[in-house]
């Protein structure tokens, strides 16, 4: 069996940015185990498969150790696939996932992606944690899927270097950090820590700004809002905060590479 496999770079204006995700279109479904073993293999953050359904693309996304129910970047590569090898015409195209139904539309250079709104109801964080995160005072602590720590000074979440092992531990899928950007052109930062998935630190992070949008766009009092996801790779987002129930995330997207699998 010969299967197609792409590496793109989403939430990436130029090549070496954002995060590479692996996607791979299929005709039909391979075996859960198979589709791990080849996100194992490939031991990128998020590998995505897909396959044409009815009215859109039924959309799966695994990190080297898990599938996960929501991935942002990995639907953004899927899109740009779709639109720049695959000759998809539509204006929009439709992902059926375990988060339910997601949109991404193109816009020229840029992907406009809705996804579902996270709440972040407030909450006390283990003090392990704490520890792991290098003992930073946080001033607001948030929990849902993940935890959302915000912090008064983009310098403290850049200094930091986590406790890994301790983080893989917390009862979360992970810990977003974030605080007002230095640069007067973008209205947030964060990091992303997620090794009980697999992941330590994502490069950049769609589904984590699912909570980070209604958050800052609440603080600040605006709907329209500009991020950069601070790793080492390093990712701009345009951000916006719809309605209680949905944002609209906009990135571009880069391909780097084309394959084949050989199973």
């Amino acid at each position: 069996m010969k299967l197609k496999l792409y590496q793109i770079d989403a939430f990436a204006g130029e090549q070496f940015e954002g995060n590479p995700a692996a996607v791979c279109p299929l005709k039909e479904w391979l075996s859960d185990g198979l589709m791990q073993n080849i996100a194992m293999e490939n031991n990128l953050s998020e590998t995505a498969f897909f396959v044409k359904a009815k009215n859109g693309f039924e959309l799966r996304w695994f990190t080297p150790s898990t599938e996960v129910d929501l991935c942002g970047h990995a639907t953004l590569a899927a899109a740009h696939l779709l639109y720049e090898h695959l000759n998809y015409k539509e204006p929009n195209v439709s992902f059926f996932t375990r988060s339910g139904r997601l949109t991404v539309e193109k816009d020229g250079r840029w992907y406009k992606m809705h996804l579902p709104a996270k709440a972040f109801p407030r909450e006390a964080p283990p003090l392990d944690l704490y520890h792991a995160l290098g003992g930073e005072i946080a001033d607001e602590v948030y929990q849902n899927d993940d935890f959302l720590w915000v912090f008064d000074k983009e310098e403290k979440i850049r200094r930091m270097s986590p406790d890994f092992s301790t983080i893989g531990r917390i009862k979360t899928r992970g810990v977003i950090v974030t605080a007002p950007a230095e640069d007067k052109s973008v209205d947030f930062v964060s990091r992303f820590f997620a090794p009980a998935v697999g992941v330590d630190e994502d490069p950049v992070t769609g589904s984590a700004h699912a909570m980070l949008i209604p958050y800052w766009s609440q603080r600040l009092g605006k709907k329209k809002l500009v991020a950069k996801q601070i790793s080492k790779r390093g990712g701009l987002l345009k951000c916006k905060q719809l309605d209680d129930n949905e944002v609209i995330i906009s990135g571009q997207a880069r391909t780097f590479m084309k394959g084949e699998i050989k199973l």
